[in-house]
């Protein structure tokens, strides 16, 4: 039995942002960056609820954002179908890329920070060189019939979810994918840590553990609400629970073995916690709902 850490809310930012659309840790989780319905890119200490920089330069609703693997970039893309290199010091942009027909709905660095790969609302997967000057993306990939709606990325696979179903999990070393098909729009896309596993949020009302390998499905995680929100999910630092927000404004845990609920956090009462983020290593959480970001953890202060 999964041993179930008590977590409390440690702190709550209001964000200023209109919508929170993603909260996402850094590399060790000392920082946090927010991106929303105004345009703009925040980044955080939220142990400290401190607001640190904004970066402004985006003409619509930034839809997600990342940062590199040293902390001194932030890559981020929006409903304005750009993607941006920022420099986390300076606040200002260093590239724009600009070759997606509609929004980019999802951003991620590779391990290394040397690519940025996009998914967007016109079905393509973009790999942007950031290290050149190059205005293109070196590689595209097309195989979605629909919208992206999460990439995740290792040191050598790229796994993509859509709206058509299916989770393409492309491998970079021997230039292979493999689709598979789950019967229902998936919003989410998380791998365990150990790689083997793929954990998807499905517009059912499920999330599903499927093995990576087989494409067999292991388990089935249930209790939460989806009402058509692109609900995100995470898997905790020691591998052993998945994590989800519900558009009742609750977040759920669930033991990664038999399924069962352990923990049920109340971020906002009805309101959909949309973006989720786990640190590390921690057994620490931040969620986003509305215009607030919450940061939960264990309160070791008795």
């Amino acid at each position: 039995m999964t041993e179930t850490l008590q977590l409390e809310l440690l702190s709550t930012i209001h964000c200023k942002q209109q919508v929170v659309r993603a909260v996402r840790f850094n590399i060790d989780g000392s920082y946090c960056l927010t991106c929303g319905a105004d345009k703009k890119i925040k980044l955080w200490n939220p142990h400290n609820d401190l607001h640190l920089k904004t970066y402004g330069g985006h003409a619509n609703e930034v839809l997600d954002v990342a940062g590199s693997s040293d902390n001194s970039q932030i890559v981020s893309c929006s409903s304005d179908k750009s993607v941006i290199l920022w420099d986390v010091t300076t606040g200002q942009p260093l590239r724009r890329y600009r070759a997606h027909a509609s929004s980019v709905t999802c951003i991620k660095f590779n391990e290394e920070s040397t690519m940025a790969i996009s998914g967007s609302i016109d079905n393509t997967v973009a790999f942007w060189d950031v290290l050149s000057r190059r205005q293109e993306p070196v590689q595209t990939l097309r195989d979605a019939k629909d919208t992206i709606t999460s990439i995740q990325v290792t040191d050598h696979e790229v796994l993509t979810t859509s709206v058509d179903c299916h989770t393409r999990l492309y491998d970079l070393r021997i230039g292979k994918m493999i689709s598979d098909y789950i019967g229902s729009i998936i919003t989410h896309g998380s791998l365990t840590h150990d790689g083997q596993c793929l954990v998807l949020s499905c517009s059912d009302g499920t999330i599903k553990l499927i093995d990576k390998d087989s494409g067999e499905l292991l388990n089935t995680f249930m209790g939460h609400e989806t009402n058509d929100y692109l609900l995100e999910n995470c898997i905790n630092d020691k591998d052993n629970q998945i994590i989800s927000g519900s558009a009742t404004g609750e977040i759920f845990y669930w033991d990664l073995i038999s399924s069962n609920i352990t923990n049920k956090l109340v971020h906002k009462f009805n309101k959909p916690v949309v973006s989720i983020s786990h640190h590390p290593s921690d057994s620490i959480l931040l969620s986003a709902s509305e215009d607030e970001i919450k940061l939960w953890g264990v309160n070791n202060k008795e």
